[in-house]
């Protein structure tokens, strides 16, 4: 069983997680757990609250398979935590990292978007917002989520591509992911 790991900031988005917290762990066996850089009670920007009571020095010694940075509005502001370090670490060690959203910010800062396909929420939002980021030749105008070499970013409005993106990297067999791509966009077939 894989295990994801997902990086909650306050103020966190509600909708880049849940289909990889909820279907990830009780449809596919995913082992998933939540971290922050900082720990206890964090709401949600449609106002949940919830308490995440592993720091990023544990998500270290857990030792995941993935690890996806979820956007809130804390990343593109001066209070964004610096959790570089950690990603490239992770990433070095052979684990794919993603981000959504404002979690692209993470990445970005942290180098791991300078030399890889990635896409965000859109261009200018990196040369913004991330400080040290030189990747914009490799920047990717998507509505879905972009993959490529153990990278996964994804705009805020691509929540399912970036979940199934993050199932491929976990693993999931690809039959099982096609199968949830159908099943969550039924409706709009």
């Amino acid at each position: 069983m894989a295990k994801v790991a997902l990086v909650l900031t306050d103020d966190f988005a509600d909708w880049e997680y849940a289909m990889i917290g909820g279907i990830g762990g009780s449809f596919y066996g995913l082992e998933v757990a939540y971290f922050s850089p900082t720990p206890g009670q964090l709401s949600s920007m449609g106002g949940m609250t919830v308490v995440v009571s592993n720091g990023l020095e544990e998500l270290a010694l857990w030792q995941p398979d993935v690890v996806a940075v979820i956007g809130g509005t804390v990343w593109d502001s001066e209070a964004a935590p610096d959790i570089s370090d950690l990603l490239v670490t992770q990433y070095e060690n052979g684990v794919p990292v993603g981000g959504i959203c404002g979690g692209t910010l993470a990445l970005a800062r942290s180098g791991l978007l300078n030399a890889e396909p990635h896409t965000s929420n859109e261009g200018d939002f990196l040369i913004k917002n991330a400080v040290g980021y030189d990747g914009v030749s490799n920047y990717v105008q998507s509505k879905t989520a972009v993959s490529s070499d153990r990278v996964v970013t994804a705009p805020g409005t691509a929540p399912v591509s970036f979940a199934a993106a993050i199932f491929e990297v976990a693993g999931v067999p690809q039959e099982t992911v096609s199968q949830f791509k159908d099943m969550i966009t039924a409706e709009h077939n």
